[in-house]
């Protein structure tokens, strides 16, 4: 696992994949966790750096949440295995990666490597992989707060001190020209920092270009003058003086070069006028060296469309920066017959970005014979990516370019095999009367064509593999690069096809995009809005280039009012569509392609609620076995419809969501219902599984179906990990079975999440739970009410709402009387309880201690052994607060009696460490150390972070005497314990060590 931070902060998964890190708040959390590797960075720190002005009253809750978002992403990507674990340090924050997974700490070390070399070539090749690393401006897409604008200007001081160092190896290497272009593109982009234009005066000096570098001098004081009002400094006069005594070198020329380019900068070329991803080219185009000509008007062949040659010669072409290969021009093969040269694709308009995936390319297609498979979903932009990288590398094919468009997913015919051998032997020249008569001998021929010959072949838009084999030129001096939104397996297979998997923009990319398409005037003037626009597009460029058609030829160009109207879901597809170009149809000839079972269930995945599902939940959606719906995903996955993130995990973004929604479906109106059937069914596994010896807060409601397979939990730890991971699919189907009127699903499947409620009790829950009790009461519930007011109840009283949070804790037991539930009254009971201890006076107490009592009698009449044990581990709180230690000691005993497996290790660890120091206040010191001494090593075996200390501060307190263990209770009364709704158990709340008592799970 990888983090970035020079660029957009980003997280690449092991296999190369960029993960969603989320909103800027989010990435600027990560970033400050990553620019102090390892070491703990406060709230008050992050409040900082996420907020400028005053921060919102929750900002604590926020920034937990983010840190939740986070840790949830890291876990659904094996961080541990990488070395990669975000923890809680004494309410701080500390992400602990391996040494080299953040960029930063290469490129430091990289250019610390540099500077101790006496090797000017190996320290030049150190500072060139050095700046490779940064992909644009440093922390881009975060907050503007004043912290990390800080660090960014820190790492641009760091990145052109590198410029500088790169700049004087070159200048001992001799090689003065190299070290005028780096620094002449860095003064560019910063005129007024005299230091580096002194440095590229010398460097212009001493390559040759006095009269330059002069100029350099003048046009800098005017600015500075004009800017600052200030001279120039003594660094640049002094590199000005020593210009007027030095002759030029002789033999040199005294003219300035092109311009180098900035890094990460493509040759961008004014917006196309098509809005789609990519212009359509000829579906066969050849082009030799000496023609690079206006694509010309299309006639009608044999083969299909053709273009008539416009033999008008173009500019030479701009050498490419780096050579295929590394082989000697191939000797000139025996040529056919002399033709006419087919013109090949014009350069894409409005190209941005994509230099990760260039430079991909440039590996793929390194080895002799390449084969570079470009691979992606529809609009993702596989033919401008291809096309974009052959006019780059087009001096390193001098014998011709050759274009096919298979029509793989077309609204035209999939092309003949031998139709394209026929016009590709025509494109080599091959005259009409020599063809072949059939495809072998046709294919035969254009591969003793292409022989021996250094040629690309860009085969678009293929579908099968079988496709494009007979299309694969001879040699090892040919590349081909094909296209095709199916990964192709079958290619890499039998011909070592490099795949190139080409993924939706980052939001950054995207906002350039936009900016090349738009101008980035527009785009400068609204920077939230060109992110929230880039989001809502998926990242998807043919998206992007569609909403960037409706801004320009609307009424109105602002950025917010497109993002407004494209935010309402069921209009956002039928914004994306112009003219004859719409996200949907692009989507439409994929999914035409695909076989009846996967399509039906691509059809049914638009009433699914989340981003991520695996086959048991599509299985419920098609209503078919686990076995078909793995099947169906996987073709889905081939044809990038949906994305494989795990071993039967997939993710599908919102515009494929919406279009599968949008599609005419069959009559089954039953999808829903069994998606949320399937979910409460898993839900009250992982119930079991996060909870062993629990009981279900609630029965299934009645006519609830039965999925094929309910997913299997191991343990707590894979029970808690589903519960984050699915949070928000589990928040949508709430939603969906409001709107649907299924109020007795809503309010389970709000209840079932109480493990992560209750382990994540300040996790931004109450909106939820607010939700569920809506439902409840819309279901008529009294039951239902009683445990969702109590856990809400709860809720509120950790967010620091005690006056809301016991007005729902007052009414809770009242409800589950009248629901004849004495369970529910016993859990609402013991949280309206704490709750007082926490929030009443002392003469409360009285009243506390009846309120846990009764929950007491509740729980052992109903013969629940999970809340006896929970209101005897109050007990024993409260009445050691009292001071009532023997009273204390028995309920802390019988307690422990009924805390046996299948109950959880910490709630034994909890209880037995309040009867430790019991007993220590009751003067038994030895047995009291014993239980104590039982308690933290059954922490340590499980690793239960704050049972150890508290049993462990017990301990020491019980070497100074029993009085002080008896003292080091009294504040964990008032502290909290959040009560589920279904076996009533408490934990420490996530965002730092708050309260001083033990609780009953590890964090």
């Amino acid at each position: 696992m990888e983090f970035r931070l020079l660029g957009s902060v980003t997280v690449v998964a092991a296999d190369g994949r960029e993960l969603p890190a989320g909103s800027a708040k989010r990435r600027s959390l990560l970033a400050m966790l990553l620019l102090n590797p390892g070491a703990p960075v406060t709230v008050e720190r992050l409040t900082e750096t996420l907020w400028d002005e005053e921060p919102p009253r929750h900002s604590r809750t926020v920034i937990h949440n983010h840190v939740s978002g986070l840790r949830s992403l890291l876990t659904a990507h094996d961080a541990p295995a990488a070395g990669v674990e975000l923890v809680t340090d004494n309410g701080a924050y500390r992400l602990r990666t391996p040494d080299q997974a953040v960029d930063t700490v290469r490129f430091d070390r990289l250019v610390a490597r540099a500077r101790s070399l006496d090797d000017a070539a190996r320290a030049a090749a150190d500072l060139r992989e050095a700046l490779a690393l940064w992909r644009g401006p440093a922390l881009a897409g975060t907050t503007a707060g004043l912290p990390l604008q800080s660090a960014a200007r820190a790492l641009e001081e760091r990145r052109l001190a590198a410029v500088e160092d790169l700049a004087r190896a070159h200048g001992r290497l001799g090689d003065h020209c190299a070290a005028a272009g780096l620094l002449h593109t860095e003064a560019t982009a910063d005129p007024l920092r005299e230091p580096l234009v002194a440095h590229l005066m010398h460097a212009l000096g001493r390559a040759g270009r006095r009269s330059e570098a002069l100029d350099w001098f003048h046009r800098t004081r005017r600015a500075l003058a004009e800017e600052l009002g200030i001279d120039p400094g003594p660094e640049l006069t002094d590199a000005y003086a020593r210009l007027l005594r030095t002759d030029a070198p002789p033999g040199r020329p005294d003219a300035a070069p092109r311009p180098a380019l900035p890094p990460g900068r493509s040759d961008r070329v004014p917006p196309a006028r098509h809005p789609s991803d990519q212009e359509p080219p000829d579906r066969l185009a050849f082009d030799r060296p000496a023609f690079d000509p206006v694509p010309p008007t299309r006639v009608p062949t044999v083969g299909g469309l053709a273009s008539v040659p416009d033999q008008r010669p173009a500019p030479a072409p701009v050498p490419a920066p780096v050579p295929v290969t590394a082989r000697p021009p191939a000797a000139p093969a025996a040529t056919a017959a002399q033709h006419t040269p087919w013109p090949f694709p014009r350069r894409p308009r409005g190209f941005a970005g994509r230099e990760d995936e260039l430079a991909a390319l440039d590996r793929a297609t390194a080895a002799p014979g390449a084969v570079a498979l470009l691979t992606g979903g529809a609009g993702v932009g596989k033919t401008t990516l291809a096309l974009s990288w052959a006019h780059r590398r087009h001096q390193d094919f001098p014998d011709g370019r050759l274009f096919v468009d298979l029509c793989g997913h077309s609204p035209l015919p999939e092309r003949d095999t031998a139709a394209v051998l026929r016009e590709l032997l025509l494109a080599l020249g091959l005259p009409v009367e020599r063809m072949p008569a059939t495809a072998e001998a046709m294919g035969a021929r254009y591969r003793e064509l292409t022989a021996g010959r250094r040629m690309l072949i860009v085969l678009d838009n293929a579908r099968r593999s079988d496709q494009v084999r007979p299309l694969l030129p001879d040699g090892d001096d040919c590349v081909t690069l094909v296209t095709s939104r199916d990964r192709l397996g079958g290619l890499v297979a039998s011909d070592a096809a490099r795949p190139v998997p080409l993924a939706e923009l980052s939001s950054p990319q995207a906002v350039t995009l936009l900016a090349a398409t738009l101008g980035p005037d527009l785009v400068a003037a609204e920077p939230e809005a060109a992110a929230r626009l880039a989001d809502l597009c998926d990242g998807l460029p043919l998206a992007l280039r569609l909403a960037a058609a409706r801004l320009a030829t609307g009424p109105a160009r602002a950025l917010a009012a497109l993002a407004d109207e494209l935010a309402d879901e069921q209009d956002r597809l039928d914004l994306l569509d112009v003219e004859d170009t719409s996200v949907a149809a692009a989507l439409a000839l994929t999914v035409q392609h695909l076989g009846e079972p996967a399509r039906r269930t691509f059809r049914s995945l638009g009433a699914h609620t989340g981003a991520t599902l695996d086959s048991r939940t599509a299985a419920a959606l098609a209503g078919c076995r686990p076995d078909e719906a793995a099947a169906a995903l996987a073709q889905l996955a081939t044809a990038h419809l949906i994305v494989q993130i795990g071993r039967d995990a997939y993710t599908l973004h919102d515009l494929v969501r919406l279009y599968a929604r949008s599609l005419p479906g069959d009559t089954d109106t039953q999808v829903l219902p069994r998606l949320l059937d399937h979910l409460l069914n898993t839900l009250l596994t992982a119930c079991a599984a996060a909870e062993p010896g629990s009981e279900p807060c609630c029965a299934l409601p009645p006519g609830t179906r039965r999925p094929a397979e309910v997913r299997p939990f191991p343990d707590r730890a894979s029970a808690l990990a589903w519960y984050a991971a699915e949070r928000d699919t589990l928040r949508g189907a709430v939603e969906a079975a409001v709107a649907a009127g299924l109020h007795d699903r809503a309010w389970r499947l709000v209840l079932l999440q109480w493990p992560l409620i209750v382990w994540q009790v300040r996790d931004g829950w109450a909106p939820l739970l607010e939700h569920g009790l809506a439902a409840a009461e819309a279901d008529r519930d009294p039951g239902a009410q009683s445990r969702a007011r109590a856990l809400l109840g709860w809720v509120l009283l950790e967010e620091g709402r005690p006056d809301q949070a016991l007005d729902h804790l007052e009414r809770a037991p009242d409800l589950a009387a009248r629901a004849g539930d004495g369970c529910a009254q016993a859990v609402a009971l013991v949280n309206h309880a704490v709750a007082l201890a926490r929030h009443g006076d002392h003469a409360g107490r009285a009243r506390v201690h009846g309120l846990l009592l009764k929950a007491l009698s509740l729980a052992e009449r109903a013969g629940r052994a999970d809340l006896v044990g929970l209101a005897r581990q109050h007990l024993a709180h409260e009445c050691l607060a009292a001071g009532a230690h023997e009273e204390a000691a028995q309920h802390a005993a019988r307690g422990l009696a009924v805390a046996e497996p299948p109950f959880p290790v910490t709630r034994r660890v909890v209880l037995q460490t309040l009867y430790g120091r019991a007993l220590a206040a009751t003067g038994h010191p030895e047995e009291a150390a014993r239980h104590l001494g039982a308690a933290l090593r059954t922490a340590r075996a499980h690793q239960y972070g704050e049972g150890e200390a508290e049993a462990g501060a017990a301990l020491r307190a019980l070497s100074d005497g029993g009085a002080a263990v008896a003292g080091a209770v009294a504040p964990a009364v008032a502290s909290p314990a959040a009560v589920a709704p279904g076996t009533a158990v408490s934990a420490t709340a996530p965002g730092g060590p708050a309260y001083a008592r033990p609780s009953t799970y590890p964090r």
